[in-house]
């Protein structure tokens, strides 16, 4: 099997991330002393730096780690909807979606606490020690990648004419960032340099005192004044009008970050954690509980349907079941008798269709726009014209062309300590730039339905459904890989086809990144304008032509990408006998990068 770079192999450390500069940070760490968690938050506070059209400190980042020896644990960093944001409110403002961009959409902020959280509890490090590497970018500059200049350039009307602030960190002299000329944030480099500072300043050189002290100056101290402040300023949005959002003072304070059971699957004598049904991950268990016990031969006509026709299956009961506003019954969704149910759907034919089931022999019930689009309606809400550039989530565009969404970050260390995180949200492009902070507030609140009653109504107090889904795998008990992907709606359809690669076609960590992969829209999408492609397949054009026929006289609607198209994953994996490392990443986008020794 053709791969792009050598499965790199080694005893010491390795890390795995979608941009080369957080895995070099992550690197460092390591051989600093620094264990797998210290590795992961440094390398999470440069990708702020450096991706900053795919995350930031007031998005989100769920977490899956696996310290050596204890039970596999998940870190949840996502926020809750603010005490204010009810159906009724965005109702009352003639909404029927949430906005994509804007403050009306975004949650209380998630990802810096999370980091704080796993840094106090599983790390060794000081606040400035994990700090100095995004400081030192946002300060010293970093040469950006060719996609941030692009990403600006899309907004570029906007940024001028309504988000001035954006304007002054991303087009100085009215300039985007460019590769190969340093780029600096200023704003982000002091904002961080005043936490360490006044962290520093109350709890003196105590390690753990230093990060409660930096969640409650998040939560209470400078940054949270400034991100209310900038909460309240009305902001165009997706919308064509200008809001204010939701946020208070009080929703920062009483919000931090929380650990949970992951949820599992055994399959083949492997045993998959994800994150819960408030997040996709259980997308990728079921898609592994539709699986027939014998599988067709890898990346064969037969086995890619069987794939595509399963994730329509567990999308649809996504849509209808997951959600933090109510019980998902994840157990039964999860059952050899549900998805023995389930299986005898697919046919030989591609499914147009959006078909959830009825666990425990309920009666799934659907958003109106989600049923809307589903039947081929617009939906109420739906936008008569194109959403403008930034709203939502870029991920993966129709004709198969990526821009771009969330990152990755996977370490293992010689100590045998796991990590997979997946920082997203609060990108440069879902709400203006705080300009006391340097970076703006994110837009999660558009996965939440403003129909009252669903698993995934927009609720106060209650997470937004998130695409993010991290995951870990283990064998005979033992943790053994962890990995993952940004995508959005795509994360866990990738993720499964990585995976099954390994587990059912048998190459190794970076053959399975680099093998041509695929994915659905058949299923309504989780950002603004939330659409659906009914019986869609877009694929890698290094799929074999003959496999491509085969699909499309089974009724796939089949558009044909670019070679490079689909997918960034990123994995590191131990083998607990030897002890020996691995770690491979995405060569799509030419970023991502796997380090180690």
């Amino acid at each position: 099997m053709f791969t792009t770079r050598p499965t790199l192999q080694g005893t010491f450390g390795m890390v795995s991330s979608t941009h080369w500069l957080a895995s070099q940070s992550a690197m460092a760490v390591l051989e600093d002393g620094g264990n797998a968690f210290d590795a992961a938050v440094a390398a999470g506070f440069v990708l702020h730096v450096v991706e900053p059209h795919l995350n930031g400190p007031a998005g989100e980042v769920p977490v899956v780690l696996a310290p050596a020896g204890r039970p596999v644990r998940v870190l949840c960093g996502q926020g809750p909807a603010p005490a204010g944001a009810t159906v009724g409110h965005y109702r009352a403002l003639g909404l029927d979606l949430v906005a994509g961009t804007g403050p009306l959409a975004a949650a209380v902020p998630g990802a810096f606490d999370a980091w704080m959280v796993l840094l106090r509890d599983h790390g060794t490090k000081t606040l400035a020690q994990v700090l100095r590497y995004a400081v030192g970018y946002a300060e010293d500059g970093h040469a950006p990648v060719e996609r941030v200049g692009a990403m600006v350039e899309t907004v570029r009307a906007l940024f001028e004419n309504e988000w001035t602030t954006s304007a002054e960190v991303y087009l100085p002299g009215g300039r985007p960032p460019a590769p190969g000329r340093l780029f600096r944030n200023l704003a982000l480099a002091r904002t961080w340099r005043r936490l360490v500072d006044e962290a520093r300043a109350e709890a003196g050189d105590d390690r753990t005192g230093q990060i409660e002290a930096a969640r409650r100056i998040w939560r209470g101290g400078f940054v949270a004044e400034a991100l209310v402040r900038q909460a309240g300023r009305p902001t165009m949005d997706t919308s064509g009008a200008r809001h204010t959002g939701t946020l208070t003072a009080a929703d920062l304070a009483a919000w931090s970050a929380v650990y949970e059971d992951p949820v599992t699957y055994d399959w083949n004598g492997w045993t998959v954690c994800k994150p819960g049904g408030w997040s996709q991950g259980p997308v990728f268990l079921q898609q592994l509980a539709l699986l027939p016990d014998e599988l067709p031969p890898y990346g064969s006509a037969d086995y890619v349907h069987l794939l595509v026709e399963g994730c329509k299956l567990a999308m649809a009961d996504r849509e209808a079941w997951y959600g933090d506003a109510a019980d998902v019954p994840v157990e039964t969704l999860l059952s050899a008798p549900y998805n023995a149910e389930r299986r005898a759907l697919v046919g030989e034919k591609a499914s147009y269709e959006l078909r959830p089931g009825s666990p425990g022999g309920r009666a799934p019930r659907l958003s109106g726009h989600a049923a809307g689009v589903a039947q081929g309606r617009p939906g109420p809400g739906a936008p008569a014209v194109p959403t403008a550039a930034g709203a939502g989530e870029p991920t993966v565009a129709p004709d198969g062309t990526t821009r771009g969404d969330t990152c990755h970050i996977d370490v293992v260390d010689r100590w045998g300590n796991m990590v997979a995180a997946t920082p997203s949200g609060g990108w440069l492009q879902s709400n203006p730039v705080v300009p006391e902070l340097g970076f703006p507030l994110g837009t999660r609140l558009q996965m939440a339905w403003l129909d009252p009653g669903l698993p995934n109504s927009l609720t106060p107090g209650r997470r937004p459904r998130t695409t993010l889904s991290p995951s870990l795998a283990l064998r005979d008990g033992v943790p053994v890989m962890a990995f993952g992907t940004p995508g959005g709606d795509q994360q866990d359809q990738w993720q499964l086809h990585f995976f099954l690669a390994l587990a059912h076609g048998g190459l190794d960590l970076q053959a399975a990144i680099d093998a041509p992969d695929w994915h659905t829209d058949g299923f309504p999408g989780s950002f603004h304008p939330r659409g659906m492609r009914p019986g869609s397949l877009t694929v890698e054009s290094r799929m074999d032509a003959a496999v491509v026929d085969d699909l499309r006289r089974r009724g796939h609607d089949v558009t044909v990408g670019g070679p490079w198209s689909e997918g960034r994953l990123c994995a590191v994996a131990r083998d607990p006998g030897t002890g020996v490392l691995s770690a491979a990443a995405n060569p799509r986008g030419m970023q991502g990068y796997a380090v180690g020794r």
